[in-house]
C-alpha cells in the first residue's frame, strides 16, 4: 500500500511543482497574464489532502493548480485556462485563479480570501438535506482564519452539524505579514477547537497529511458534523508573480527549504524500498512530457469568441431564472 501511494503520490507532487514552474516561466515570456499565485513547497498539502478526501465537493482558494491537477483534471486545459483559451477548464474566462470543473465537484479559485467558506458549508447542508454522506474538503490559508466570515462559517457549521472538512494551510505569510503581526493565536487549530475536533499536522509529510485527512473523513462521514486540520507548511516562491518575498530572511528560506516535500518523499521512498531511482527518473520523464504536451496545446488553442463575453451569465438549468 505504502508503494503505492509514494508512487501516485510522487508522481502528482512532481507534477504539481514542474507545472508550476513552467506556469513562471511562461508567464515571464508573456503567454500567461493576469495574476498567478504558485504553490511551489505547499504540494504535500495539496496532494495528500485531495487523495486522502476522496470523493466530496472540493472548495478552495486562487492558490489551486496542484489542488485542480490531484483532483484529476487534465493539466492541458489547466494550462490553456492560464493562456486565457478557449479549450481551458473555464473556457479562458477564469485564468489563474478560477479553475472550475463542477463533473469532478472542483468549485475552485475564489478571489476573495475566505469567501469561499461559508459556499463550503452551504454546499455541507445541502448534501446533509439529500442525506449523502461525501461531505465537503475546504482549504483555505493563514489569513482567512482572521476574517470574521471564518468564524461565522464555523459557528454554522457546528450548530447545523454539516460533513465539512475545514482544512488550514499554515504557510505562515499572509501575502507578506508574518501570521506573528496578524494573529494572537500562532497554533490556528486553537481557533477552532470550541466549535469542532481539531489538529495541527506537518504539511511537508504527504504521508501526514494523507493519513490526518482519511480520519477526519471518517468522521465527518459517520457522524455528519465539522472536522478541523491545520497543516504547518511554507511557499517557496512570492505570494504572487508581483511579489518577490525579499521581506523573508535567506536563513529562513535555507531552512524551510531543507524540508522541501517533494525533496522529503524521494528520499523516504528510496530509503524505505518503496520507489526505485529508476522510477522516479521514469515519473520524471513522463511529467516532463505530459507539461511539454500541456504548453503546446495551450500555444496551439483558439482565442475566446466575442460571443463567450455573454455566456454563463445566468444559470442555465434554472427555470426561475430569466436573461
Amino acid at each position: 500500500m505504502s508503494q503505492t501511494l509514494a508512487e501516485k503520490f510522487y508522481y502528482l507532487m512532481k507534477l504539481g511543482r514542474e507545472f508550476e514552474l513552467r506556469c513562471k516561466e511562461e508567464y515571464l515570456k508573456g503567454n500567461i497574464s493576469g495574476f498567478l499565485h504558485l504553490a511551489v513547497g505547499e504540494e504535500a498539502v495539496h496532494v495528500g489532502a485531495v487523495v486522502g478526501f476522496g470523493k466530496g465537493d472540493l472548495f478552495c482558494p486562487y492558490r489551486e493548480h496542484v489542488l485542480a491537477l490531484a483532483r484529476g483534471i487534465d493539466p492541458r486545459l489547466i494550462m490553456a485556462e492560464m493562456f486565457g483559451k478557449v479549450t481551458g477548464v473555464s473556457k479562458g474566462k477564469g485564468g489563474s485563479m478560477h479553475l472550475y470543473e463542477p463533473r469532478l465537484d472542483f468549485y475552485g479559485g475564489n478571489a476573495i480570501v475566505a469567501a469561499h467558506i461559508p459556499h463550503a458549508v452551504g454546499a455541507g447542508y445541502a448534501r446533509k438535506l439529500m442525506g449523502e454522506k461525501a461531505g465537503v474538503l475546504c482549504i483555505f490559508g493563514d489569513g482567512a482564519t482572521n476574517n470574521g466570515t471564518f468564524f461565522e462559517s464555523l459557528n454554522m457549521a457546528s450548530l447545523w452539524e454539516v460533513p465539512v472538512l475545514f482544512l488550514c494551510e499554515n504557510n505562515q505569510y499572509a501575502i507578506g505579514t508574518h501570521i506573528s503581526r496578524s494573529s494572537y493565536l500562532k497554533d490556528l487549530y486553537l481557533k477552532a477547537r470550541d466549535y469542532m475536533p481539531s489538529l495541527q499536522v506537518d504539511g511537508m509529510d504527504v504521508f501526514e497529511v494523507y493519513q490526518a485527512v482519511i480520519r477526519a473523513k471518517e468522521y465527518i462521514e459517520e457522524y455528519g458534523k465539522p472536522y478541523f486540520i491545520e497543516a504547518l507548511t511554507y511557499r517557496f516562491e512570492g505570494h504572487s508573480m508581483a511579489d518577490k518575498g525579499d521581506y523573508r530572511s535567506p536563513r529562513e528560506m535555507e531552512m524551510f527549504k531543507k524540508r522541501d516535500p517533494l525533496e522529503l518523499l524521494m528520499k523516504k521512498s528510496l530509503k524505505e524500498g518503496w520507489l526505485t531511482k529508476e522510477q522516479i527518473v521514469l515519473i520524471d520523464q513522463r511529467v516532463e512530457r505530459l507539461i511539454d504536451e500541456s504548453v503546446e496545446f495551450a500555444k496551439n488553442s483558439p482565442e475566446p469568441s466575442e460571443e463567450e463575453l455573454y455566456s454563463d451569465l445566468y444559470c442555465g438549468v434554472c427555470s426561475h431564472v430569466i436573461p
